[in-house]
Protein backbone atom coordinates (compact mmCIF):
# COMPACT_ATOMS: atom_id res chain seq x y z
CA UNK A 1 0.00 0.00 0.00
CA UNK A 2 2.96 2.11 0.94
CA UNK A 3 4.55 2.02 -2.31
CA UNK A 4 1.60 2.35 -4.29
CA UNK A 5 0.76 5.77 -2.65
CA UNK A 6 4.43 6.88 -3.04
CA UNK A 7 5.00 5.75 -6.94
CA UNK A 8 1.98 8.13 -7.77
CA UNK A 9 3.92 11.15 -6.33
CA UNK A 10 2.04 12.33 -3.24
CA UNK A 11 2.62 15.43 -2.05
CA UNK A 12 2.13 17.74 0.93
CA UNK A 13 2.06 21.67 -0.37
CA UNK A 14 1.59 24.50 1.64
CA UNK A 15 -0.27 28.24 1.21
CA UNK A 16 2.68 29.67 -0.58
CA UNK A 17 4.36 27.55 -2.73
CA UNK A 18 4.08 23.22 -3.64
CA UNK A 19 5.93 20.43 -4.87
CA UNK A 20 6.45 18.39 -8.02
CA UNK A 21 6.57 14.78 -8.74
CA UNK A 22 5.25 12.65 -11.00
CA UNK A 23 1.90 10.68 -12.11
CA UNK A 24 0.45 9.16 -15.53
CA UNK A 25 -3.23 10.09 -15.77
CA UNK A 26 -4.12 6.31 -17.99
CA UNK A 27 -5.82 4.92 -14.88
CA UNK A 28 -7.85 8.08 -14.71
CA UNK A 29 -8.49 7.96 -18.01
CA UNK A 30 -9.41 4.07 -17.69
CA UNK A 31 -12.01 4.98 -15.03
CA UNK A 32 -13.42 7.69 -17.31
CA UNK A 33 -14.03 4.74 -20.26
CA UNK A 34 -14.66 1.62 -19.05
CA UNK A 35 -18.25 1.97 -18.05
CA UNK A 36 -17.95 2.03 -14.15
CA UNK A 37 -17.95 6.17 -14.46
CA UNK A 38 -19.47 7.18 -17.46
CA UNK A 39 -18.80 10.78 -18.66
CA UNK A 40 -21.47 13.46 -18.16
CA UNK A 41 -22.62 13.32 -21.80
CA UNK A 42 -25.34 15.98 -21.25
CA UNK A 43 -22.66 18.39 -19.52
CA UNK A 44 -20.31 17.91 -21.77
CA UNK A 45 -22.48 18.98 -24.65
CA UNK A 46 -23.52 22.21 -22.28
CA UNK A 47 -19.97 23.06 -22.27
CA UNK A 48 -19.67 22.31 -26.26
CA UNK A 49 -23.09 24.80 -26.33
CA UNK A 50 -21.47 27.72 -24.35
CA UNK A 51 -18.33 27.14 -26.30
CA UNK A 52 -19.94 28.10 -29.43
CA UNK A 53 -21.65 30.99 -28.13
CA UNK A 54 -18.92 32.72 -26.96
CA UNK A 55 -17.07 32.25 -30.56
CA UNK A 56 -19.92 33.53 -32.52
CA UNK A 57 -21.47 35.78 -30.68
CA UNK A 58 -18.90 37.32 -28.18
CA UNK A 59 -18.04 41.44 -28.83
CA UNK A 60 -14.47 40.40 -29.89
CA UNK A 61 -12.74 37.21 -31.31
CA UNK A 62 -11.85 34.95 -28.72
CA UNK A 63 -8.55 32.13 -28.94
CA UNK A 64 -9.38 28.56 -28.45
CA UNK A 65 -7.04 27.98 -26.36
CA UNK A 66 -7.58 30.62 -23.99
CA UNK A 67 -11.51 29.53 -23.61
CA UNK A 68 -10.07 26.02 -23.15
CA UNK A 69 -7.53 26.75 -20.58
CA UNK A 70 -9.67 29.13 -18.42
CA UNK A 71 -12.74 26.26 -18.13
CA UNK A 72 -10.16 24.61 -17.41
CA UNK A 73 -8.75 26.84 -14.98
CA UNK A 74 -12.14 27.08 -13.33
CA UNK A 75 -13.28 23.43 -13.34
CA UNK A 76 -10.11 22.50 -11.19
CA UNK A 77 -9.76 25.25 -9.09
CA UNK A 78 -13.51 25.64 -8.25
CA UNK A 79 -12.97 22.05 -6.29
CA UNK A 80 -10.51 23.33 -3.39
CA UNK A 81 -8.05 26.18 -2.68
CA UNK A 82 -5.45 24.07 -3.39
CA UNK A 83 -5.69 22.15 -6.62
CA UNK A 84 -4.94 23.98 -9.93
CA UNK A 85 -4.12 24.04 -13.44
CA UNK A 86 -0.52 24.86 -14.09
CA UNK A 87 0.59 25.82 -17.48
CA UNK A 88 4.06 25.95 -18.41
CA UNK A 89 5.19 28.74 -16.75
CA UNK A 90 3.60 27.51 -13.37
CA UNK A 91 4.45 23.78 -14.24
CA UNK A 92 8.45 25.30 -14.27
CA UNK A 93 8.02 27.26 -11.25
CA UNK A 94 7.01 24.12 -9.41
CA UNK A 95 10.35 22.30 -10.32
CA UNK A 96 12.49 25.17 -8.84
CA UNK A 97 10.69 25.16 -5.69
CA UNK A 98 11.33 21.59 -5.22
CA UNK A 99 14.59 21.43 -5.87
CA UNK A 100 15.58 24.79 -4.55
CA UNK A 101 17.24 26.41 -7.36
CA UNK A 102 16.35 29.10 -9.46
CA UNK A 103 17.42 32.20 -11.13
CA UNK A 104 17.33 34.98 -9.06
CA UNK A 105 18.86 37.67 -6.74
CA UNK A 106 18.88 35.69 -3.16
CA UNK A 107 16.80 37.88 -1.36
CA UNK A 108 14.07 36.29 1.14
CA UNK A 109 11.00 38.71 1.35
CA UNK A 110 7.72 39.25 3.15
CA UNK A 111 5.29 41.97 3.27
CA UNK A 112 5.99 45.06 5.03
CA UNK A 113 2.91 44.91 7.22
CA UNK A 114 2.16 41.01 7.33
CA UNK A 115 -1.07 41.45 4.87
CA UNK A 116 -0.55 40.59 1.21
CA UNK A 117 -3.16 42.64 -0.32
CA UNK A 118 -1.08 45.15 -2.37
CA UNK A 119 -1.40 47.76 0.18
CA UNK A 120 2.20 47.84 1.28
CA UNK A 121 5.81 47.50 0.18
CA UNK A 122 8.13 44.00 -0.45
CA UNK A 123 10.15 43.90 2.54
CA UNK A 124 13.41 42.26 2.98
CA UNK A 125 13.44 40.03 5.15
CA UNK A 126 17.22 38.17 4.62
CA UNK A 127 19.43 38.58 1.79
CA UNK A 128 21.15 34.94 1.16
CA UNK A 129 24.74 34.97 1.96
CA UNK A 130 26.75 34.79 -1.46
CA UNK A 131 24.35 36.06 -3.08
CA UNK A 132 23.68 39.14 -5.93
CA UNK A 133 21.55 40.85 -3.36
CA UNK A 134 24.29 40.28 -0.39
CA UNK A 135 27.16 41.51 -2.83
CA UNK A 136 24.88 44.82 -3.64
CA UNK A 137 24.32 45.26 -0.20
CA UNK A 138 21.23 45.07 0.20
CA UNK A 139 20.01 44.77 3.81
CA UNK A 140 17.34 42.88 6.14
CA UNK A 141 14.68 45.54 6.51
CA UNK A 142 14.75 47.50 3.10
CA UNK A 143 11.64 48.06 1.52
CA UNK A 144 11.72 47.49 -2.25
CA UNK A 145 9.42 50.32 -3.66
CA UNK A 146 10.04 49.42 -7.26
CA UNK A 147 11.13 46.37 -9.29
CA UNK A 148 12.62 48.25 -12.81
CA UNK A 149 10.01 50.63 -13.43
CA UNK A 150 7.05 48.35 -12.24
CA UNK A 151 5.88 50.76 -8.64
CA UNK A 152 5.72 47.67 -6.01
CA UNK A 153 2.61 49.29 -4.26
CA UNK A 154 -0.26 47.25 -5.51
CA UNK A 155 1.12 44.10 -6.63
CA UNK A 156 0.65 40.69 -4.87
CA UNK A 157 3.92 39.37 -3.24
CA UNK A 158 4.08 36.07 -5.51
CA UNK A 159 3.75 38.43 -8.28
CA UNK A 160 6.40 40.87 -6.67
CA UNK A 161 8.30 37.49 -6.46
CA UNK A 162 7.87 36.76 -10.01
CA UNK A 163 9.25 39.77 -11.23
CA UNK A 164 12.29 39.66 -8.93
CA UNK A 165 12.96 35.95 -10.40
CA UNK A 166 14.70 35.38 -13.96
CA UNK A 167 17.06 33.76 -16.39
CA UNK A 168 20.15 34.09 -14.86
CA UNK A 169 22.76 36.88 -16.37
CA UNK A 170 19.34 39.09 -16.86
CA UNK A 171 19.41 42.46 -15.51
CA UNK A 172 17.08 44.03 -12.93
CA UNK A 173 17.16 47.46 -11.09
CA UNK A 174 15.79 47.61 -7.47
CA UNK A 175 14.87 51.29 -5.83
CA UNK A 176 14.57 50.91 -1.90
CA UNK A 177 13.93 52.51 0.80
CA UNK A 178 15.93 52.10 4.23
CA UNK A 179 15.14 53.51 7.92
CA UNK A 180 17.49 56.27 8.35
CA UNK A 181 18.14 56.91 4.66
CA UNK A 182 16.70 60.07 3.63
CA UNK A 183 16.95 59.48 -0.29
CA UNK A 184 16.16 56.27 -2.45
CA UNK A 185 18.43 53.75 -3.04
CA UNK A 186 18.99 52.24 -6.27
CA UNK A 187 21.18 49.13 -7.21
CA UNK A 188 21.25 47.27 -10.29
CA UNK A 189 21.86 43.59 -10.14
CA UNK A 190 22.47 40.74 -12.76
CA UNK A 191 20.73 37.37 -11.82
CA UNK A 192 22.48 34.23 -11.10
CA UNK A 193 21.19 31.13 -10.02
CA UNK A 194 20.15 30.97 -6.53
CA UNK A 195 20.45 27.46 -4.17
CA UNK A 196 17.63 28.18 -1.65
CA UNK A 197 19.53 27.07 1.85
CA UNK A 198 15.72 25.65 3.24
CA UNK A 199 17.61 24.86 6.66
CA UNK A 200 19.54 27.63 9.28
CA UNK A 201 21.01 26.65 12.71
CA UNK A 202 23.24 28.10 15.35
CA UNK A 203 23.55 28.43 19.21
CA UNK A 204 21.34 31.35 20.11
CA UNK A 205 22.76 30.84 23.65
CA UNK A 206 25.73 28.62 24.93
CA UNK A 207 23.67 25.32 25.02
CA UNK A 208 20.83 26.19 23.48
CA UNK A 209 20.57 25.26 19.49
CA UNK A 210 18.53 26.77 16.97
CA UNK A 211 16.85 25.18 13.86
CA UNK A 212 15.15 26.80 11.57
CA UNK A 213 13.10 25.39 8.37
CA UNK A 214 11.99 27.63 6.15
CA UNK A 215 10.34 25.30 3.44
CA UNK A 216 10.66 21.13 2.75
CA UNK A 217 12.34 20.72 0.03
CA UNK A 218 14.20 17.71 -1.40
CA UNK A 219 17.67 18.88 0.24
CA UNK A 220 16.00 19.40 3.81
CA UNK A 221 16.37 16.28 5.59
CA UNK A 222 20.33 16.18 4.28
CA UNK A 223 20.48 19.93 5.16
CA UNK A 224 19.07 19.51 8.88
CA UNK A 225 21.36 16.22 9.55
CA UNK A 226 24.42 18.76 8.73
CA UNK A 227 23.62 21.71 11.00
CA UNK A 228 22.48 19.40 13.91
CA UNK A 229 26.02 17.70 13.47
CA UNK A 230 27.36 21.27 13.62
CA UNK A 231 25.65 22.85 16.33
CA UNK A 232 26.91 19.37 18.61
CA UNK A 233 30.31 20.07 17.60
CA UNK A 234 30.22 23.41 19.30
CA UNK A 235 29.50 21.66 22.88
CA UNK A 236 26.91 20.11 24.44
CA UNK A 237 23.47 20.81 23.67
CA UNK A 238 20.77 21.16 26.91
CA UNK A 239 17.76 22.41 24.25
CA UNK A 240 16.89 22.67 20.97
CA UNK A 241 14.48 24.93 19.16
CA UNK A 242 12.92 24.26 15.93
CA UNK A 243 11.16 27.21 14.08
CA UNK A 244 8.46 26.27 11.58
CA UNK A 245 7.28 29.82 11.34
CA UNK A 246 6.40 31.56 7.84
CA UNK A 247 7.05 28.03 6.41
CA UNK A 248 4.62 27.08 4.06
CA UNK A 249 4.90 23.45 4.12
CA UNK A 250 6.70 21.69 0.64
CA UNK A 251 7.82 18.37 0.07
CA UNK A 252 6.01 15.24 1.88
CA UNK A 253 8.84 13.31 2.28
CA UNK A 254 11.11 16.09 4.11
CA UNK A 255 8.43 16.41 6.63
CA UNK A 256 8.90 12.70 7.49
CA UNK A 257 12.86 13.35 7.14
CA UNK A 258 12.28 16.19 9.98
CA UNK A 259 10.05 14.72 12.21
CA UNK A 260 12.51 11.60 12.06
CA UNK A 261 15.63 13.25 13.17
CA UNK A 262 13.96 14.00 16.39
CA UNK A 263 11.81 10.84 17.06
CA UNK A 264 12.26 7.20 17.91
CA UNK A 265 13.09 5.03 14.27
CA UNK A 266 9.80 3.51 12.71
CA UNK A 267 7.60 6.13 14.60
CA UNK A 268 4.33 6.78 12.69
CA UNK A 269 4.55 10.20 11.45
CA UNK A 270 1.27 10.78 9.33
CA UNK A 271 -1.48 9.09 7.53
CA UNK A 272 -3.97 9.87 4.24
CA UNK A 273 -6.87 9.29 3.23
CA UNK A 274 -8.85 9.22 0.43
CA UNK A 275 -11.15 8.19 -2.65
CA UNK A 276 -8.88 6.48 -4.21
CA UNK A 277 -7.01 3.13 -2.86
CA UNK A 278 -3.23 5.06 -3.60
CA UNK A 279 -4.67 7.76 -1.78
CA UNK A 280 -4.36 5.32 1.67
CA UNK A 281 -1.21 5.24 3.21
CA UNK A 282 1.08 5.44 6.29
CA UNK A 283 4.22 6.98 6.96
CA UNK A 284 7.05 6.04 9.03
CA UNK A 285 10.36 7.32 10.18
CA UNK A 286 12.46 5.30 8.04
CA UNK A 287 14.92 5.78 5.66
CA UNK A 288 12.56 4.77 2.63
CA UNK A 289 10.21 7.10 3.23
CA UNK A 290 12.41 10.69 3.53
CA UNK A 291 15.19 9.61 1.43
CA UNK A 292 15.85 7.95 -2.54
CA UNK A 293 18.28 5.83 -1.95
CA UNK A 294 22.12 6.21 -0.93
CA UNK A 295 23.59 5.94 2.94
CA UNK A 296 20.74 7.06 5.09
CA UNK A 297 21.21 10.46 6.01
CA UNK A 298 20.25 10.57 9.55
CA UNK A 299 21.92 7.67 11.07
CA UNK A 300 24.97 9.72 11.84
CA UNK A 301 22.76 12.26 13.78
CA UNK A 302 23.97 12.50 17.73
CA UNK A 303 21.65 10.48 19.60
CA UNK A 304 20.99 12.68 22.14
CA UNK A 305 18.88 14.74 19.64
CA UNK A 306 16.29 12.00 20.28
CA UNK A 307 16.21 13.12 24.05
CA UNK A 308 17.57 16.54 24.57
CA UNK A 309 14.02 19.06 25.49
CA UNK A 310 13.10 20.53 22.35
CA UNK A 311 10.32 23.44 21.58
CA UNK A 312 8.82 24.09 17.91
CA UNK A 313 7.66 27.77 16.88
CA UNK A 314 4.71 28.36 14.75
CA UNK A 315 2.20 30.79 13.73
CA UNK A 316 -0.46 31.41 10.78
CA UNK A 317 2.17 30.75 8.07
CA UNK A 318 3.31 27.70 9.14
CA UNK A 319 1.31 25.57 6.85
CA UNK A 320 0.90 21.89 5.16
CA UNK A 321 4.41 20.26 6.13
CA UNK A 322 4.98 22.54 8.46
CA UNK A 323 1.63 21.29 10.47
CA UNK A 324 3.20 17.25 9.52
CA UNK A 325 6.12 18.35 11.89
CA UNK A 326 4.29 19.55 14.37
CA UNK A 327 1.93 17.75 15.00
CA UNK A 328 3.94 14.22 15.09
CA UNK A 329 6.26 15.93 17.57
CA UNK A 330 3.32 16.93 19.69
CA UNK A 331 1.07 13.91 19.21
CA UNK A 332 4.60 11.98 20.52
CA UNK A 333 5.12 14.37 23.33
CA UNK A 334 8.34 15.07 22.19
CA UNK A 335 8.17 18.58 21.88
CA UNK A 336 6.30 21.74 23.86
CA UNK A 337 4.33 23.95 20.42
CA UNK A 338 4.85 27.61 21.11
CA UNK A 339 3.18 30.00 18.93
CA UNK A 340 0.03 31.09 17.67
CA UNK A 341 -2.27 28.63 15.66
CA UNK A 342 -1.41 27.24 12.45
CA UNK A 343 -2.58 27.40 9.31
CA UNK A 344 -4.82 24.69 8.70
CA UNK A 345 -4.21 22.84 5.89
CA UNK A 346 -4.80 19.21 6.73
CA UNK A 347 -5.00 18.12 2.43
CA UNK A 348 -2.52 16.55 0.02
CA UNK A 349 -2.05 17.36 -3.51
CA UNK A 350 -0.43 15.22 -6.59
CA UNK A 351 0.49 15.99 -9.86
CA UNK A 352 -1.21 14.98 -13.01
CA UNK A 353 1.13 15.93 -15.96
CA UNK A 354 -0.41 16.20 -19.34
CA UNK A 355 1.03 14.60 -21.74
CA UNK A 356 4.98 15.90 -22.25
CA UNK A 357 4.69 17.81 -24.95
CA UNK A 358 2.51 20.25 -23.40
CA UNK A 359 4.39 20.81 -20.12
CA UNK A 360 1.71 21.18 -18.39
CA UNK A 361 -0.19 19.77 -15.23
CA UNK A 362 -2.87 19.41 -12.88
CA UNK A 363 -2.55 20.01 -9.10
CA UNK A 364 -4.95 18.11 -7.54
CA UNK A 365 -6.07 17.40 -3.92
CA UNK A 366 -6.40 13.33 -3.08
CA UNK A 367 -6.52 12.84 0.14
CA UNK A 368 -6.46 13.92 3.86
CA UNK A 369 -3.61 13.48 6.26
CA UNK A 370 -3.90 12.88 10.14
CA UNK A 371 -1.43 12.94 12.88
CA UNK A 372 -0.37 10.20 14.53
CA UNK A 373 -2.86 9.93 17.17
CA UNK A 374 -5.78 10.50 14.08
CA UNK A 375 -5.82 13.65 14.48
CA UNK A 376 -7.13 16.08 11.53
CA UNK A 377 -5.84 19.57 11.32
CA UNK A 378 -7.78 20.81 7.79
CA UNK A 379 -9.50 23.91 8.95
CA UNK A 380 -8.43 24.27 12.71
CA UNK A 381 -4.70 23.98 12.97
CA UNK A 382 -2.19 22.91 15.48
CA UNK A 383 -3.08 24.88 18.50
CA UNK A 384 0.10 25.39 20.53
CA UNK A 385 0.71 23.93 24.21
CA UNK A 386 1.74 27.67 25.04
CA UNK A 387 -0.10 30.45 22.75
CA UNK A 388 2.37 33.49 22.49
CA UNK A 389 2.31 36.52 19.75
CA UNK A 390 4.65 37.15 17.99
CA UNK A 391 5.65 40.25 19.99
CA UNK A 392 5.26 41.37 23.39
CA UNK A 393 3.29 44.23 22.58
CA UNK A 394 0.68 42.11 19.94
CA UNK A 395 0.72 39.86 16.98
CA UNK A 396 2.31 41.35 13.63
CA UNK A 397 1.20 38.88 11.31
CA UNK A 398 -2.19 38.85 10.19
CA UNK A 399 -2.34 35.73 8.12
CA UNK A 400 -5.84 34.69 6.39
CA UNK A 401 -6.28 30.87 7.50
CA UNK A 402 -7.64 27.98 5.61
CA UNK A 403 -10.86 28.44 7.23
CA UNK A 404 -11.36 31.60 5.33
CA UNK A 405 -10.51 30.05 2.34
CA UNK A 406 -13.30 29.71 -0.53
CA UNK A 407 -14.10 25.67 -1.46
CA UNK A 408 -11.83 24.82 1.88
CA UNK A 409 -12.27 21.32 2.69
CA UNK A 410 -14.50 20.68 6.08
CA UNK A 411 -12.49 19.20 8.74
CA UNK A 412 -14.73 15.88 8.74
CA UNK A 413 -13.43 14.39 11.92
CA UNK A 414 -15.02 17.36 13.86
CA UNK A 415 -18.21 18.93 12.92
CA UNK A 416 -19.44 22.50 14.30
CA UNK A 417 -16.78 25.45 15.55
CA UNK A 418 -13.60 23.99 13.47
CA UNK A 419 -15.99 24.39 9.70
CA UNK A 420 -16.95 27.98 10.67
CA UNK A 421 -14.39 30.89 9.16
CA UNK A 422 -11.83 32.89 11.54
CA UNK A 423 -14.63 34.71 14.31
CA UNK A 424 -15.51 38.66 12.76
CA UNK A 425 -14.30 41.09 15.54
CA UNK A 426 -16.40 43.93 16.37
CA UNK A 427 -15.23 47.61 15.69
CA UNK A 428 -13.77 47.96 18.61
CA UNK A 429 -11.88 44.52 18.77
CA UNK A 430 -10.75 45.30 15.60
CA UNK A 431 -9.31 48.69 16.55
CA UNK A 432 -7.63 47.64 19.27
CA UNK A 433 -6.12 44.76 17.71
CA UNK A 434 -4.83 47.47 15.02
CA UNK A 435 -3.67 49.54 17.43
CA UNK A 436 -1.41 46.71 19.03
CA UNK A 437 -0.06 45.61 15.49
CA UNK A 438 0.68 49.04 14.51
CA UNK A 439 2.88 49.65 18.05
CA UNK A 440 4.17 45.84 17.46
CA UNK A 441 5.50 46.86 13.98
CA UNK A 442 7.43 49.54 15.13
CA UNK A 443 10.19 47.14 15.61
CA UNK A 444 10.54 44.35 12.80
CA UNK A 445 11.21 40.81 13.60
CA UNK A 446 14.38 39.31 12.88
CA UNK A 447 13.33 35.35 13.65
CA UNK A 448 16.44 33.82 15.25
CA UNK A 449 17.82 37.28 16.89
CA UNK A 450 17.59 38.60 20.72
CA UNK A 451 14.58 40.53 19.99
CA UNK A 452 12.75 37.19 18.74
CA UNK A 453 9.67 37.30 21.15
CA UNK A 454 8.75 33.63 20.76
CA UNK A 455 11.80 32.35 20.65
CA UNK A 456 13.37 33.99 24.05
CA UNK A 457 10.15 32.82 25.28
CA UNK A 458 10.57 28.87 23.84
CA UNK A 459 14.15 29.60 25.67
CA UNK A 460 12.52 30.53 28.90
CA UNK A 461 10.33 27.16 28.67
CA UNK A 462 13.34 25.39 27.95
CA UNK A 463 14.91 26.73 31.16
CA UNK A 464 12.12 25.77 33.61
CA UNK A 465 11.59 29.61 33.61
CA UNK A 466 8.09 31.14 33.35
CA UNK A 467 6.73 32.01 29.56
CA UNK A 468 4.72 35.20 28.89
CA UNK A 469 1.93 33.46 27.26
CA UNK A 470 -1.61 34.89 26.67
CA UNK A 471 -3.03 31.42 26.67
CA UNK A 472 -2.57 28.03 27.89
CA UNK A 473 -4.14 24.72 27.35
CA UNK A 474 -5.46 22.60 29.66
CA UNK A 475 -3.71 19.90 28.38
CA UNK A 476 0.33 21.77 29.43
CA UNK A 477 1.76 21.76 32.66
CA UNK A 478 4.18 24.43 33.26
CA UNK A 479 6.75 22.26 34.46
CA UNK A 480 10.11 21.84 33.16
CA UNK A 481 10.62 19.95 29.99
CA UNK A 482 11.17 16.23 30.15
CA UNK A 483 13.93 15.09 28.82
CA UNK A 484 13.23 11.90 27.66
CA UNK A 485 10.50 11.24 24.93
CA UNK A 486 7.80 9.44 26.99
CA UNK A 487 6.77 5.92 25.68
CA UNK A 488 3.21 7.37 25.71
CA UNK A 489 2.74 6.47 21.70
CA UNK A 490 4.83 3.26 20.78
CA UNK A 491 6.75 3.50 17.43
CA UNK A 492 4.62 1.96 15.44
CA UNK A 493 6.09 -1.11 12.88
CA UNK A 494 5.04 -1.08 8.81
CA UNK A 495 2.03 -3.63 8.38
Amino acid sequence: MRKSLKNIGLISTGVLAGVLLSLGITATAQRASDGRTPLPIDEIRQFTDVFGAIKSSYVEPVDDKKLITEAINGMVSGLDPHSAYLDEKAFKDLRETTVGRFGGLGIEVGREDGVDDGSGFIKVVSPIEGTPAFRAGVKPGDLIVKIDDTNVKGLKLNDAVTKLRGAPGTKVTLTLARKDVSTPIVVQLVREEIKVQSVRAKQVEPGYGYLRVSQFQDPTVADLANKINEIYKAGPIKGIVLDLRNNPGGVLPGAIGVSAAFLPKDSLIVSTRGQIQEAQGKFFATRDEYQRGGDDVLKDLPAAIRDVPMVVLVNGGSASASEIVAGALQDYKRAKIVGTTTFGKGSVQTILPLPPERKTGIKLTISRYYTPNGRSIQATGIVPDYIVDDTAEGNIFAFPREADLEHHLNNTEVAGANEKKSIEQSPEEKKTEDDRRAAALKKPIEFGSKDDYQLQQALHLLKGEPVDTKKMTAAVSPARLEAKAPAAVVPATKP
